[in-house]
């Protein structure tokens, strides 16, 4: 299991030489992304004595507590840093996503709200309606009513008419006698008795036959008030009737401003659009440039990595071939003369630097080895990725190849001066061995040497010129990707403001139907509501002409009676004046 602990050295006596070396532990991996804190607990580790106190390193242990592999923990934790700032970053998106989300459903929940309140509303009108009209069907039966009783009193008034048409034709035709009475008196004839009886007994049946007026002027009144009164109740309804036409007015007026802002944030959504797909457009072409780059940059960087083995093969037949001569020798003649004694010491302290520098480099490559297959994950990751993670596991992949030829670059500075030291051991060994009189294969007395100096100094400079082309290409896929992470940012913004637009535009939409529909439905309502005011309305207009129609006859008709009254007066008095004087004594 892998901890992160902290390296605690203590200091040892005059006596007991060097202080003993311990890992106290932190914390403990228990999945590739989850760490937690362990008890303290403190590990002997004398592989660690090369490090420094304090420092912090990964420590793998086997189940008996036992250390399996040391190395230092600066890189690994700035790699789980990054991954805890890339996580931070995705956790952040999906907040926003989610609050997004929260917004819309929100809004959508409003909507029904507001929809809701609308139909009940509509319901409430309707009803309202339905009502109304019940009404109206009652006050147009009550008319229908009334019609049939003025056409009953229009049809008795015309019966009368024609009984007194036919009496004033009798009272005409006996006025003819009457005037022949009279032409007859003139000559000095007077009327018998018989005639005379007969004329007042036409005269009293004229009399009889008028008709008062006053029996059929109250009927007509009543009518009148009914007609009136029906009126009254129908004002109400025609004003109502011109509000809902204002109101529709004014509804299609909105409906036109709505129409014009719908279609003018249409036209930007889609300028908005077009000039979003240009940057995405842009935006992949630089992509695709920062990708041909890296390609190449990953050739340099190999190239540099041959050059890098190149120079550590040369060096290392520099170090096992003892005909080769690889920059400055050792001054033998100053180790023959150096006392014994110290020069054993300075072949111990070289062995163990040796021995430091072997275990540093072996723990360097074994960590190395580990990036490498952290890349090579990281290479099959990015191979089954989607288009939306591809970007992200392609930076994490550029760091990764950034910090494995950091790495490596280091470990070739190691391993050449491993190397050195382990040539400069072996010349001090092989002195410090003559001294004491052992026999020692002597390697460095063949004059034919080959100096790799000239060899080593042109691969470095090739190696320079690489780093340079790299560091070169790096600054500038550095810019570019400043450059993407930038237009990415923009186009985010533009994306999230189209979006919003686009939920804008719908509601606008959805606003204009739902007040379109309104619109309709309250011209629906108002034709019908003119549909059944109007035959009402027109039939106590013809209601109301009728009856004045009856009320001028019954005036003409008052003005008749009275004038035939008035001739049956006189007609009586010329009798009278006819008669013989014992005859009208009698009578």
């Amino acid at each position: 299991m892998l901890y992160l602990a902290e390296v605690q050295k203590q200091k040892g006596g005059l006596l007991s030489g060097a202080g003993k070396t311990e890992l106290k532990l932190l914390a403990c991996q228990r999945t590739d992304q989850n760490w937690s804190t362990v008890s303290e607990e403190v590990i002997a580790a004398e592989d660690a004595s090369k490090l420094n106190d304090g420092a912090l390193v990964l420590v793998e242990l086997n189940p008996n507590r036992q250390v399996q592999r040391i190395q230092e923990a600066g890189r690994p934790l700035v790699n789980i840093l990054q991954n805890f700032s890339r996580q931070l970053e995705k956790f952040k998106l999906k907040e926003d996503e989610i609050d997004q989300w929260k917004q819309s459903l929100t809004f959508q929940a409003q909507e029904l709200n507001r929809r809701e309140m609308e139909m009940e509303a509509r319901l409430e009108q309707l009803q309202q309606l339905e009502d109304e009209l019940q009404q109206l069907e009652e006050q147009k039966q009550e008319v229908d009513t009334s019609r049939g009783e003025i056409e009953r009193l229009q049809g008795e008034i015309e019966r009368n008419r024609q009984e007194l048409e036919g009496a004033w034709e009798h009272l005409r035709g006996e006025q003819r006698r009457l005037e022949e009475r009279q032409e007859d008196l003139k000559q000095g004839t007077v009327l018998d008795q018989e005639q005379s009886r007969v004329m007042s007994e036409l005269l009293d049946r004229l009399s009889s036959r008028a008709v008062p007026t006053e029996t059929l002027t109250e009927p007509l009144n009543l009518a009148f008030e009914f007609v009136e009164k029906q009126q009254a109740i129908l004002t109400p309804h025609w004003e109502q009737l011109q509000q809902q036409k204002t109101a529709i007015a004014q509804q299609q007026e909105e409906v036109e401003r709505l129409s014009k802002i719908l279609s003018d944030r249409q036209n930007a959504w889609e300028q908005g659009k077009n000039s979003l797909a240009q940057q995405t457009a842009q935006l992949q072409v630089t992509t695709a440039e920062l990708t041909s780059k890296q390609e190449y940059i990953q050739i340099l960087k190999q190239q540099l990595s041959n050059q890098e083995y190149l120079y550590q093969q040369i060096h290392s037949l520099a170090a096992t071939s003892g005909g080769m001569v690889f920059g400055q020798a050792v001054d033998v003649e100053a180790l023959q003369k150096m006392p014994l004694e110290e020069l054993q010491k300075i072949v111990q302290d070289l062995q163990h630097k040796l021995e430091i520098d072997a275990s540093f480099v072996h723990d360097q490559e074994q960590e190395l080895k580990y990036k490498q297959e952290a890349i090579e994950e990281l290479q099959n990751k990015l191979n089954q990725a989607s288009d939306n993670d591809h970007i992200n596991l392609q930076l994490e992949l550029t760091d990764e190849n950034d910090l494995y030829q950091m790495l490596n670059s280091s470990l070739v500075g190691q391993r050449r001066n491993m190397l050195q030291h382990q040539k400069f051991l072996k010349q001090h060994q092989a002195v410090l061995l003559r001294r004491q009189g052992n026999t020692v294969a002597d390697q460095e007395e063949s004059n034919d040497k080959i100096n790799l100096e000239p060899i080593l100094l042109q691969i470095e400079t090739q190696r320079q010129q690489y780093s340079h082309e790299i560091q070169k290409l790096e600054r500038e896929i550095e810019q570019m990707r400043s450059g993407i992470e930038l237009n990415q940012g923009m186009i985010e913004n533009q994306t999230h403001d189209l979006e919003e637009k686009h939920q804008e535009l719908k509601a606008i939409e959805e606003n204009l139907l739902s007040l379109r529909t309104a619109t309709a439905q309250c011209c629906g309502r108002v034709n019908l509501y003119e549909e059944a005011l109007q035959p009402i309305q027109d039939s106590l207009d013809g209601l109301r002409q009728k009856l004045q129609g009856i009320g001028e006859s019954l005036d003409r008709f008052q003005e008749t009676g009275d004038s035939q009254l008035q001739a049956i007066a006189q007609l009586r008095h010329t009798l009278q004046s006819l008669l013989p004087q014992p005859e009208l004594l009698a009578s």
